[in-house]
C-alpha cells in the first residue's frame, strides 16, 4: 500500500474502485456539509454509484487524464482530493478536494494539495495548477490563499448543483511560481 503521512494520524492515499463501499458510506455523512459545494454529493448516492465515480478515476489515471485519492484519519476515510483534470499534453491541471467537518481546521487539506502541486510540478511538469470554487465557499478560498494562488476570475453559471447553475472562481498557480519548482 502507497501513502503519504499528513500528520501523525492522517494520510493520503488512492481511492480505488475497491474502496466504492467506504467511499458511498463517506459520501452520505458528509453529503449536507459538502452538498452546496461539490457536485459528487449529488453523484454518489450507493456503492454502485461510489464505484462508478472510482472507476471512472481508475480509468482517467490509466490514461494519465486524472485521479483521486482520499484522506484517512486514524484508518477511517475523511475527504479526498483529486486532479479533476490532468492534461500532461499542454501543461495544466485541476485539483479539487472536500472533507468531513470534524477533520475541518486542521490544515490537511492544505498539505495534501501541497504535496500534490509539487508532485505535479515538480514531477510531472506542469506548467498550471488550477483551482475551482464557489465564491461563497470562504474555506476553499482561504485553501487557494494559503496555496499562493492567484485569483484569476469568476466563471458565471458553469455548472450546475441542485438543480441551480452557480458560478466558479478560478485560481490558479504556475510552475514559475510555486516554490517547490525544480
Amino acid at each position: 500500500m502507497l501513502s503519504l503521512r499528513l500528520t501523525d494520524n492522517a494520510e493520503l492515499r488512492a481511492l480505488e474502485p475497491w474502496n466504492a463501499e467506504e467511499f458511498a458510506a463517506h459520501i452520505d455523512h458528509v453529503r449536507d456539509y459538502i452538498g452546496p459545494w461539490i457536485g459528487m454529493a449529488e453523484l454518489v448516492t450507493d456503492t454502485g454509484s461510489g464505484r462508478v465515480i472510482l472507476q471512472r478515476y481508475a480509468d482517467k489515471l490509466a490514461a494519465d487524464q486524472g485521479r483521486i485519492y482520499g484522506i484517512w484519519i486514524d484508518g477511517k476515510l475523511m475527504g479526498g482530493t483529486l486532479f479533476r483534470v490532468f492534461n500532461a499534453e499542454n501543461g495544466v491541471c485541476e485539483v479539487g478536494v472536500w472533507l468531513d467537518p470534524d477533520a475541518a481546521g486542521r490544515g490537511l487539506v492544505t498539505t495534501a494539495v501541497r504535496h500534490m502541486i509539487d508532485w505535479a510540478v515538480c514531477v510531472r511538469g506542469m506548467s498550471r495548477v488550477e483551482w475551482r470554487c464557489s465564491p461563497d465557499n470562504e474555506r476553499s478560498i482561504a485553501v487557494a490563499q494559503r496555496l499562493g494562488m492567484t485569483l484569476e476570475g469568476v466563471l458565471r453559471s458553469e455548472y450546475p448543483i441542485g438543480g441551480i447553475r452557480q458560478d466558479a472562481q478560478v485560481w490558479s498557480v504556475l510552475a514559475s511560481e510555486w516554490p517547490a519548482r525544480p
